[in-house]
């Protein structure tokens, strides 16, 4: 479908906190301890004290019960201050760089590894008014707000990905970090999941972020049918993202999310 998933997410709901959780209970722990910059609070989800660090965005899919069964022992801690124990107790990765990318494929280059396995065709880069302005490798290479790699030269402002036509595998371009069609005041979003077995009372009036290390922005969520979250921000947003998470802040406490459709 061209979709930019969040393996993060993914891996911590079905691997970290689920088959991993079920084999440290099959051996006899009493908790899971994990290095997450965040805090578990009364089996709340609290970000990290850490706020260049804060993790809580790819943890909004734990519940009460598995909080329950959770330590995060360095979410009260800065970054700076981990390396500092780590380096006086000479542990030899205290100095070690921090892991970026999809961990469990390890350091390659993405398009290369994916490639391996789907194979995408070639097709074009248009404007909103339909004009070729270049070849792209396959739409699920590209991203909404992509600058980087998309090989687009001429006049003018930086070329960046507005959206994509999966059917007529088409990548849509416009020149302009802050083109407007760049921005969404709202979106929807659906398969949910709140830290709290009892559902929050819609419309809900709290804070989000569409992606890691944004600021939280201000918005009220509403819920539809067919279990559909409609989130309307107090400012535009630029580059929502269908199959990124959105997730929901009450100050420092994570709520919950879901993923953008």
């Amino acid at each position: 479908m061209g979709y930019t998933p969040n393996p993060d997410i993914l891996c911590n709901r079905e691997i970290k906190f689920k088959l991993f959780l079920e084999k440290a209970q099959s051996l006899g722990a009493d908790f899971l301890a994990t290095g997450h910059y965040c805090q578990n609070q009364n089996n709340q989800l609290v970000k990290g004290a850490d706020p260049n660090k804060d993790q809580s965005y790819f943890l909004y899919t734990l519940n009460e019960e598995i909080l329950k069964r959770v330590l995060f022992p360095v979410g009260h801690l800065t970054k700076d201050k981990v390396r500092a124990i780590a380096k006086e107790q000479g542990l030899p990765n205290h100095a070690k760089k921090d892991s970026t990318g999809i961990c469990f494929i390890g350091k390659r280059n993405f398009k290369e590894f994916i490639s391996q396995y789907i194979p995408y065709q070639g097709g074009n880069f248009e404007t909103s008014e339909g004009a070729v302005v270049g070849q792209h490798d396959g739409v699920a290479y590209y991203t909404i707000g992509q600058r980087k790699g998309l090989g687009i030269g001429g006049p003018g402002d930086a070329w960046f990905v507005l959206d994509k036509d999966v059917k007529r595998n088409v990548v849509v371009v416009e020149q302009g970090k802050d083109h407007p069609q760049l921005y969404s005041r709202e979106l929807r979003a659906k398969d949910f999941s709140f830290v709290s077995h009892k559902l929050p009372s819609f419309p809900l009036s709290c804070r989000a972020k569409i992606r890691y290390r944004q600021e939280d922005q201000e918005c009220v969520v509403h819920l539809e049918e067919n279990n559909t979250l409609r989130v309307i921000f107090a400012e535009p947003q630029r580059a929502v993202t269908p199959r990124q998470s959105i997730v929901f802040y009450d100050k420092e406490v994570c709520l919950g999310g879901a993923f953008i459709v």
